[in-house]
């Protein structure tokens, strides 16, 4: 496989997870971001804990997550702990963003 079909192939495998994230993320409440994975869940823990000689890591855990990881064969994922020592970011996700209008078109009325 040459250089320029690998990019192409990670391109469109590139998509179609963006594709699937824009379909999945109105089903999820919460958006956790750390420093190798990227995560949609309804259910999120975060607990800053410290080692015995005082460094600071922070462990999540999440119930039914989605998972951004274009080499991953199934992303969605019944229990999820992370342990990381570097920031975590939690989200809650707001829902009036997806919100669609039930009837008429998009735009002003007259």
């Amino acid at each position: 496989m040459s250089s320029e079909e690998l990019e192409k192939y990670e391109a469109e495998m590139e998509l179609q997870l963006y594709r699937e994230y824009r379909d999945v993320i109105g089903l999820f409440s919460y958006v956790v971001e750390t420093e190798r994975r990227f995560y949609l869940t309804n259910q999120v823990d975060l607990q800053s804990r410290s080692t015995d000689n005082g460094e600071m890591y922070f462990e999540v855990t999440m119930e039914d997550a989605w998972v951004w990881d274009m080499y991953r064969p199934a992303r969605f994922v019944r229990n999820v702990r992370v342990v990381t020592f570097k920031d975590v970011n939690v989200e809650e996700i707001t829902k009036t963003d997806f919100d669609v209008p039930a009837t008429g078109s998009p735009g002003p009325s007259t």
